[in-house]
């Protein structure tokens, strides 16, 4: 029993992790219908932020590097998506992978491939027991946090102007702003929200992980694609549901693969999520939205 609590609660403070990610991706994807490859090196960036503020206290630090990563997602936006917003599909894929190599290029050069380590956070690696069961500050601040984002996006996105604005844009672009809706702005308000996820986003992951690289947010940009992909595309919910079904699975077959066969673990979680995909082809959450873009 007790082992069960506590891959429970490991699998949920993952999913934690991997669901902030997927909502940053399904922000801009429900209104742009753009898959946003570039969005891990907004996580990369907020890392690299906190290495340069590495002097200044946590809190202080934590504020100033989401306003960083907000400030990127939205310059991002506005230099290289803004002047793509009417080419194709491919074109905007395309752009956003140029993006994505720029931005760790430019990291390459200027800090270099070097890995750094990064003392953010030390002190939420502790841990409080329950019997037999341990569970770290971090853990926690994850899960809470969570919490907290999805209930105030749900909130923002229900009962604010630019979130009834947001929906009614991922709903049918093309009728929202012949209502009205602006363009420009609704976007660079779905990339500061995807920015401000990313930041937190980065904050957590480089706590839990304390090490930098130019590659840093590859991998949970691929997790967090993928659970957008398995919840749904174009579902919020869905994303955030997708992001605890990784979670979960990658808890349960670190708990049954056997010792050996642990390091190709990522080999086995793929393999389930192919078969999810087969079985459900469109995700857990389907949506009827038209297939256009801005």
């Amino acid at each position: 029993m007790d082992n069960l609590v506590q891959s429970l609660v490991d699998a949920i403070s993952m999913g934690s992790l991997f669901a902030l990610m997927a909502l940053g991706i399904g922000l801009v994807f429900g209104i742009m219908r753009l898959v946003n490859f570039a969005h891990g090196e907004l996580v990369m960036i907020g890392g690299y932020g906190l290495l340069l503020l590495s002097g200044a206290p946590d809190a202080i630090a934590a504020v100033l590097v989401i306003a960083l990563v907000i400030l990127v997602a939205l310059a991002m936006e506005r230099v290289a998506f803004r002047p793509l917003r009417q080419r194709s599909v491919p074109t905007l894929l395309i752009g956003s992978f140029t993006v994505s190599f720029l931005l760790q290029n430019l990291v390459l050069m200027t800090i270099g491939a070097t890995p750094r380590g990064v003392n953010f956070g030390s002190s939420l690696l502790k841990s409080v027991s329950f019997g037999k069961i341990s569970v770290s500050y971090l853990q926690i601040v994850m899960i809470v946090t969570t919490l907290l984002l999805l209930v105030a996006l749900a909130s923002f996105l229900k009962y604010s102007r630019y979130g009834i604005q947001m929906r009614a844009a991922a709903e049918n672009f093309r009728m929202a702003r012949l209502l009205g809706v602006k363009a420009n702005r609704i976007i660079a308000v779905a990339f500061a929200g995807s920015g401000l996820l990313a930041g937190v986003v980065s904050l957590l992951y480089v706590a839990q992980i304390g090490a930098l690289t130019p590659q840093l947010g590859l991998q949970p940009a691929v997790v967090g694609f993928v659970a957008t992909v398995i919840g749904g595309l174009g579902s919020l919910a869905g994303a955030a549901i997708g992001g605890f079904v990784i979670g979960s699975l990658t808890v349960l077959i670190e708990m049954v693969l056997p010792l050996e066969l642990r390091p190709f673990r990522d080999a086995f979680l793929y393999s389930v999520l192919f078969a999810l995909l087969l079985v459900r082809p469109r995700g857990i959450i389907i949506l009827p939205w038209v297939r256009e873009r801005v």
